[in-house]
Order: structure tokens, then C-alpha cells, then sequence
């Protein structure tokens, strides 16, 4: 198996683990989505730890405790991907997963977007079109459905200004969200101690609830060590693609497992957003730098 093969399926493994999260976080019956997210940074913490250990990683997340100017960027990372942990979980258990769909297919977009008006990248016509076909997507909602979609306008700018952040701090994504969930750390725990005193906690409701909750941290931190294994095989156009296979399956989930209604106006919304996300795939394949042949 080539290096490029090898990456392909740490991208597929990858991107189908986090398209399948719904089905996990489904499994939660019963557990507040801000109790399941305490776990979530608690356990994440936890497992990423013993992994950086095993691969004798510590060098640079003392390097990044000891820059102060790096850490607060890193904090700014930390809080940004809570939110966006959050408001998924969420929507997972209000069963508005068709949203947090939504939401992932806007990223991309919404990355453009910053780009331009934060560090002032150039934006080509077709990428421009992209995006504001996706405005109207989400004006569609807005105004025929009378409700703005503010879950999936979270996940994506949430998500869209952790990306923005975090290529400002010189840590690799293993090292990085270790940093993140350590800074969070400490409110995890005293949440936690809160809910245990309160006499709330559903850790010690049952094995399988405790067992669900502490698994929270290897289901974060797999599919990011796979995704690493990818990243460094494959180049940003290949991984930009496979990306989408996240918000599809979680589309088909919705639809197909929860069973969550579609009216004609969303159908029209998913569809101007898709011809968007479209018409910005083609922009990138088609003015990507051209690599000798044989490259992925």
C-alpha cells in the first residue's frame, strides 16, 4: 500500500467516525448536552495525554506553556471549540441534526469568508459567487421559514474562527487540542465536583452512562490522530474533498435514522448551499498548483 493509499483511508476513517458521531452522541439518553461536554473535555484530556506520552510528544506542549503571547491564542482555541462541542451535542440531542449538517457543509465557505475580511486573502470570482449563493441559502430559511439557523451558523463560524485561531499557533493538531482540553481542564473539573455535590451528575448512574461518558475522550481524540496520519499524506486539495463525506452522512442520519422532517423550504436551502459548495470545489481543483504527476 502507497503512502497516498495509506492516507486516503486515514481520511475516510477519519471523516466517517465524525460523520457518524451523531449515532454516539445519540446514546446519551437522559445526560444534559453541558454534562456530556464537561466528560467530553475531561476524558479527551485524559486520553490525549497517555497518547502523547506513548509517542514522546511533550516537547512541544511545553513549548506552548511557556510562550504566554502562543497560550492565549491556544485559549481562544480552547473556548471557540467548546462552543462548538456544545451547540453539537445539542443539536444531536434536540434531534436538529439536519442543522449541525447544515453547519459543516457552511465551513468551508465561511473559511473563504474569513479569509478575505480578516487576513485579507484574495478572493477569485467562482469563490466569491460560493458565497454569497450560501448567504442566500441561508436568507431562503430566513425568510420563508420566518427562523434563522442558528445552530448551523454556530457550528460553521464557531468552527470557521477555531481554523482562523489555530493557524496562528505553532502546534501540530495532536499537541494542539491536548493544549486546548488542558486549559479547559480545570472548569471541566469544577463543574463536575459541582454536579457530584449537587447530587446532578449521571456519571454514577449506571456503568454503561460512565462508560458512554469516558469513551467521549477516545472517540475525540481517534479520528484527529487519523486525520493527522492523513494530512501528512495527502495534499489540502484531497483532504478539502473528502471533508464533505462528514456533513453527508450526518445528513443521511438525520433523515434516515432520526427520522427528522425536511420540508421544501430546507430542501431548497440544502440545495442553493450544495450548488455553492459546488461551484467552490470546482474554483479549488481548478486553479490548484499543479504537481508532477504520480503526487497526491
Amino acid at each position: 500500500m502507497t503512502e497516498v493509499t495509506k492516507g486516503v483511508w486515514y481520511g475516510l476513517s477519519a471523516y466517517t467516525i465524525w460523520g457518524c458521531f451523531p449515532l454516539f452522541f445519540a446514546l446519551f439518553e437522559g445526560v444534559p448536552a453541558y454534562e456530556i461536554l464537561i466528560h467530553r473535555i475531561i476524558w479527551s484530556c485524559v486520553f490525549l495525554a497517555l497518547v502523547i506520552s506513548g509517542l514522546r510528544r511533550w516537547q512541544a506542549v511545553r513549548a506552548a506553556l511557556g510562550n504566554p503571547a502562543q497560550l492565549w491564542r491556544v485559549l481562544a482555541c480552547a473556548v471557540l471549540i467548546a462552543i462548538n462541542w456544545g451547540v453539537y451535542i445539542y443539536a444531536v440531542e434536540t434531534r436538529h441534526v439536519l442543522q449541525a449538517s447544515l453547519g459543516y457543509f457552511l465551513t468551508p465557505l465561511v473559511n473563504v469568508a474569513l479569509g478575505m475580511l480578516v487576513l485579507r486573502e484574495r478572493m477569485g470570482l467562482w469563490q466569491m459567487a460560493a458565497v454569497i449563493l450560501a448567504g442566500i441559502g441561508i436568507l431562503i430559511q430566513l425568510v420563508l421559514l420566518g427562523e434563522l439557523p442558528w445552530i448551523s451558523l454556530v457550528l460553521a463560524c464557531s468552527f470557521g474562527t477555531y481554523g482562523l485561531v489555530r493557524k496562528q499557533v505553532v502546534l501540530d493538531g495532536l499537541s494542539g487540542l491536548f493544549v486546548e482540553t488542558m486549559l479547559l481542564l480545570p472548569l471541566g473539573l469544577l463543574t463536575f465536583g459541582w454536579l457530584v455535590g449537587e447530587g446532578t451528575s449521571h456519571f454514577g448512574d449506571s456503568a454503561y452512562i460512565g462508560a458512554l461518558l469516558i469513551a467521549s475522550g477516545m472517540v475525540t481524540a481517534i479520528p484527529l490522530l487519523l486525520f493527522a496520519g492523513a494530512a501528512r499524506r495527502l495534499r489540502l486539495a484531497t483532504i478539502g474533498f473528502l471533508m464533505y463525506i462528514n456533513p453527508t452522512l450526518q445528513f443521511l442520519i438525520a433523515l434516515l435514522v432520526f427520522g427528522e422532517p425536511l420540508s421544501e423550504v430546507q430542501l431548497a436551502s440544502f440545495l442553493v448551499i450544495w450548488i455553492a459548495l459546488g461551484l467552490y470545489s470546482w474554483s479549488s481543483w481548478h486553479y490548484r498548483p499543479r504537481v508532477p504527476a504520480g503526487q497526491n
